[in-house]
């Protein structure tokens, strides 16, 4: 299945009916009585969560989506029926922006999460809701309310506790494929993964996290060199990272530097997540080569040397990824939660 993380599309809710002039035919009652009825309501486009999908992909294939149309409304006082909503379904994760005022109208995270997306149009009143008892034979109606037609944007992120980042052909995949049932391309190439891939990483009865392997960053990717732009929205909503070195690599501090550059000038709080860095390939480097990457300081984080190949330090660095998941960060002095992302209240509805 093609990954679609970014999409537009143009909406329209519903136009509401508008009344109408009607009279029952009753002796002694002015022109018979006036009995027009209401205008139904147009129907809204709503957006909701699901989590059964994975991809924006759907709507790569078709860009206009629009309510049905309230009815207008009927003689005997009878009200039109109300217009049908249009309800669009998007993965988990998913923020809904207005393109033209560039407002965010939702931010979908859990399964279910709904936001109106565009409010159907109001139906008219019908004559006889004009009556009074200076005017017992009103011939007025009103139209109904146009609906609301714009363009949004969906924007997926991915939602996983643990995001791993790297360099091209720093053994994301190969880690992932390890640790999780996920099954990505693995080559010895750059980019061989050009989508992320998500992988749940099951540490024992009851206990699982899931884990984002992100596409490989190149020097610049918050300029969009490489595929670094595209894809570093996804490590916004982890709660921590793994950073992998390669340690066939000449110089792994320039690689560390390089990445923590990166995830800075794209977003300051990604470097203050929790991380620790995993060495990789270390089945591939000699004994003296290993005893000195042990001995590097890298931005005070924890260095794990593993090899996802011989499974070596596999184990303990599903551990210490676990116990990153489930430690609560502690609160600032005014009463902040440090590093914490805004607050993830359930989305009300959307603006008219």
């Amino acid at each position: 299945m093609k990954f679609v993380d970014l999409v537009r599309i143009s909406i329209k809710s519903g136009d509401g009916g508008s009344g109408i002039i009607s009279f029952r035919r009753e002796k002694y009652v002015p022109k018979g009585g006036p009995d027009g009825g209401n205008g139904g309501r147009g129907g809204d486009v709503i957006v909701r969560a699901s989590r059964h999908l994975s991809t924006l992909l759907d709507f790569q294939y078709r860009r206009q989506y629009r309510a049905e149309n309230g009815e207008h409304g009927m003689g005997s006082r009878k009200s039109g029926k109300g217009g049908r909503d249009t309800v669009l379904e998007v993965p988990a994760g998913t923020i809904v922006r207005n393109v033209s005022s560039g407002e965010v109208i939702g931010d979908l995270i859990q399964d279910g999460d709904t936001i109106v997306a565009a409010h159907g149009g109001r139906g008219g009143r019908g004559n006889s809701e004009f009556a009074t008892s200076t005017n017992q034979a009103p011939r007025i109606y009103e139209p109904g309310e146009d609906g609301t037609e714009r363009e949004i944007e969906f924007e997926l992120k991915l939602l996983a506790d643990v995001g791993l980042v790297g360099l091209p052909n720093a053994g994301k995949s190969t880690l992932i494929s390890v640790i999780s049932a996920a099954k990505p391309k693995i080559a010895d190439y750059p980019f061989t993964t050009l989508v992320p891939n998500l992988g749940i990483v099951r540490v024992d009865t009851g206990k699982s996290f899931v884990v984002a392997d992100i596409p490989g960053l190149i020097e610049g990717a918050h300029l969009g060199k490489g595929l670094g732009l595209q894809f570093l929205r996804h490590i916004e909503r982890t709660k921590a990272l793994v950073i992998l070195l390669d340690a066939t690599r000449p110089d792994i501090a320039s690689d560390f530097a390089t990445l923590m550059k990166e995830l800075k000038h794209f977003q300051k709080d990604l470097v203050r997540k929790p991380a620790l860095i995993a060495i990789t390939k270390i089945d591939a480097v000699s004994e003296p080569a290993l005893r000195s990457l042990k001995k590097l300081r890298l931005g005070a984080k924890p260095l794990h040397p593993i090899s996802a190949v011989a499974g070596t330090g596999i184990r303990t660095l599903v551990s210490e990824m676990w116990k990153m998941t489930t430690t609560e960060v502690a609160p600032e002095k005014n009463g902040k939660r440090k590093g914490s992302e805004a607050t993830r209240g359930r989305p009300g509805r959307a603006k008219r």
